[in-house]
């Protein structure tokens, strides 16, 4: 029975959103709840009134620590030796048996293993309930045909990275399989079972077929110098990727980092709650099929090439994932050819800092855009932020978009946008319904760069009720709207202000709204 002589539980609050008109919803007492309301306007054509409620519901993601994942002592007496020595391996101790230049492991226990290999393989075959320790003392194990490590069968396999040693793994282009019906070792370092990498040395990954580190359970890294060189995917958790801390570095074909389960919605989530993570992808930069969180870490990400990279073909944003995106903290310098922060569902920032340069949007959420405080900067974007409902209740914002600002409209990412005869995008569902809500925070926009777009765009109710808000009027454009809402536009508090080419601020008042956009009249009106 495994015994276990620490478990730390970190506990990170999903938050699911729900966005309603009327009564708001009734939350429990950890639910974030951020209400933008809108009283009648006494100056408005029509009586006015817009309720934006958003609210949690009890979805936990619970992330356990045990004792081995945080274990990385490595001078202890027990354990087995494997020392590797070029094209054969010696081994003292208990647990590994030897065949030419491969060495299978068949009990739990911990190995110390050190030396080069110049084409074999370390296998992990086990049925026992406790966890496989590799301590990796210097390795440099290269493989021609499969996975230099290949955990096949164990409950947990651990590798600890010694203490000032470098070890790496380098696999060949082509993999031959035991089972050709079973494509798999798939990665340089590649694991059946639940794996935790830790320790404060050094790893580098060099995958030439295919994944560099994949799991096809749950993967933990808990610490070290990771650089990941792989032809196709980074590292992948099948059922889930935790970050606890570490400097990672990936050059990644496919994705640089990828949680993929789509059988499980308790699974296929990506937790980072510290660490350095720098990726350069082909394709998406993290991406989590069900729910993406970071509470703490610095992430540089260039997916596609760039913003100048967009495609309509493939998938290159920088944060993904298929349910939520919940940011609490972290540092994101995000370059991407596609959106640079991205969910098919709701998207919560409640603290961190971006800075933004995208070929399409900023940030795009299908149904929900919650932002309660955080440093925003986008450089470059189609839209800034874009969703079906925008609710902005702090933080300081700064977007510079080809299109909208900040958009309020329906869509999802395959019906985002299309490639134009001039590489720009086009919106696909301008007659769709969108609200934007903003209650606080300092925002200043300068859109339609393209000469098309506007800078706050509802495509149903506009409300504001506090907050800062410039909106730069560009010096020429053919079709653009300072405000443009489809519907009903309100400003009952906060301050909104134009700023054109001679630096004149013009303040805009609740008066205002049907001469700038909106009153059923798309497209709106002009600056």
């Amino acid at each position: 029975m495994k015994k276990l002589t620490e478990l730390l539980h970190l506990s990170i609050l999903i938050f699911v959103l729900a966005a309603c008109s009327g009564t708001a919803v009734e939350s429990g007492s950890s639910a974030v709840s951020a209400v933008a309301e809108s009283e009648v306007s006494a100056e408005a054509d029509t009586a006015v009134t817009i309720q934006q409620t958003v609210a949690t519901t009890a979805a936990l993601v619970t992330v356990a620590y045990d004792s081995e994942d945080l274990e990385t002592t490595t001078d202890s007496a027990d354990g087995t030796t494997i020392n590797l020595e070029g094209d054969t391996i010696s081994v003292v101790g208990e647990g590994a048996v030897v065949n030419g230049s491969s060495v299978t492991i068949t009990a739990a226990g911990t190995y110390r293993i050190s030396g080069t290999l110049n084409n074999g393989q370390i296998v992990v075959e086990t049925a026992d309930e406790d966890p496989v320790v590799l301590i990796l003392n210097g390795v440099d194990i290269t493989n021609t045909t499969s996975a230099p490590i290949y955990v096949s069968n164990a409950k947990k396999a651990v590798i600890t990275l010694a203490d000032g040693t470098n070890n790496v793994l380098t696999d060949g282009d082509t993999y031959v399989f035991a089972d050709a019906t079973i494509n798999e070792p798939s990665a340089a370092l590649f694991s059946n079972d639940d794996l935790t990498i830790n320790g404060s040395g050094s790893l580098t990954v060099n995958a030439n077929s295919n994944n560099g580190i994949d799991s096809d359970d749950n993967l933990k890294i808990i610490s070290g110098n990771i650089t990941v060189n792989a032809v196709n995917d980074g590292i992948k958790g099948r059922d889930s990727i935790a970050v606890k801390d570490g400097v990672i570095n990936i050059n990644a074909g496919g994705d640089g980092m990828q949680s993929n389960n789509d059988e499980n919605v308790e699974r296929g989530y990506i937790v980072i709650e510290g660490g350095t993570i720098n990726i350069t992808a082909a394709l998406d930069g993290i991406q989590a099929e069900t729910s993406l969180l970071t509470s703490g870490c610095v992430i540089n990400i260039t997916t596609g090439g760039g913003s100048g990279g967009y495609s309509t073909t493939v998938s290159a944003k920088g944060l993904k994932a298929g349910a939520d995106v919940t940011v609490t903290a972290g540092t994101f310098v995000i370059n991407s050819a596609d959106d640079a922060v991205h969910s098919n569902g709701t998207m919560t920032i409640n603290g961190g800092s971006f800075t933004i340069a995208t070929g399409d949007d900023g940030m795009h959420a299908d149904t929900t855009l919650v932002i309660n405080d955080v440093t925003i900067v986008i450089q470059e974007s189609f839209e800034g932020l874009e969703t079906a409902e925008v609710v902005v209740n702090g933080g300081t914002i700064d977007i510079i978009a080809n299109d909208d600002g900040i958009n309020g409209s329906g869509g999802n990412d395959s019906s985002t946008t299309a490639a134009t005869t001039n590489g720009g995008r086009q919106n696909r569902f301008s007659s769709s319904q969108g609200t934007i809500a903003i209650n606080g925070g300092t925002i200043t926009i300068a859109a339609a760069g393209s000469g098309n777009g506007d800078g706050l765009d509802a495509n149903g109710e506009l409300a504001i009720s506090g907050g800062d808000i410039v909106i730069k009027v560009p010096t020429s454009y053919r079709d653009y709207s300072n405000i443009d809402y489809d519907t009903t536009f309100s400003l009952t508090g906060g301050s909104v202000r134009t700023l054109d080419a001679n630096g004149n601020y013009t303040e805009v008042t609740s008066a205002d709204g049907g001469m700038m956009g909106g009153g059923g009249r798309p497209g709106g009106g002009r600056p």
